[in-house]
């Protein structure tokens, strides 16, 4: 079996990605800060590019593991069952924080890009990072932007607020479950909504909740938004 027929087995993608993860958790049981994903990708990315591995190759066995991604996103609704009381409780004033979020979120980056120069295309791009990347990059998609793009920057805007958000909310003096977790989840989708829930399961049902509702609000408003930046 020569390289290019390893390279293109689905166990080599599968292996690499688990390899991979298990050294970033490593990594992370040292430096509590650092996100086992941002670890993980920065690891794959720098061995194709060492070893001159076509991505197409690693997907082949990566699309394996991309397929469990559906079932483990299920899974945030066990807590959300669990904690469905003080969810339906306090469910108007996580609406409204989601929206408040939601829309400084959209203002904010098509700001930024107007303020930089940037095209229409680039702003339709950048202003639905905040929401999860099966939203956010039909959303570019059908604002003119670029899909691709508009993906990585949901999973960096993912990984920042999951590494950066938790710390500096407390800094901040906001210590409480639900303020933070709603905080994350408008602003950090799933992948900070896997790093709350770490901490406290209640915290990881609000900002579950607060994810699904950003989703909502983030495509129901960025049409009147992004006309009104145009």
């Amino acid at each position: 079996m020569n390289l290019r027929e390893i390279y293109e087995h689905p166990l080599f993608g599968v292996t690499v990605t688990v390899g991979a993860y298990v050294i970033a958790l490593k990594v992370q049981g040292r430096w509590k800060s650092i996100h086992p994903l941002f670890v993980c990708s920065s690891a794959i990315i720098a061995l194709l590019l060492l070893l001159d591995i076509p991505y197409d190759s690693y997907r082949t066995g990566g699309d394996l593991i991309t397929f469990f991604l559906g079932p483990a996103t299920v899974a945030l609704g066990v807590p959300l069952y669990k904690q469905r009381q003080f969810l339906r409780r306090y469910f108007a004033a996580i609406l409204s924080g989601v929206t408040m979020g939601s829309v400084s979120g959209i203002a904010g980056a098509a700001l930024l890009v107007w303020l930089m120069g940037g095209t229409r295309e680039l702003m339709a791009t950048m202003m639905p990072k905040s929401v999860s990347s099966a939203i956010s990059v039909e959303i570019a998609r059908q604002a003119g932007g670029i899909p691709e793009l508009a993906a990585v920057l949901t999973v960096l805007t993912g990984l920042l607020g999951s590494m950066v958000g938790p710390a500096l909310l407390r800094r901040l003096g906001i210590s409480g479950d639900m303020p933070i977790g709603v905080a994350i989840g408008t602003s950090s989708h799933g992948i900070g909504t896997g790093r709350v829930i770490r901490d406290s399961e209640l915290q990881g049902s609000v900002s579950g909740v607060s994810m699904a509702l950003a989703g909502i609000v983030t495509s129901l408003l960025f049409i009147p938004l992004y006309s009104w930046f145009n």
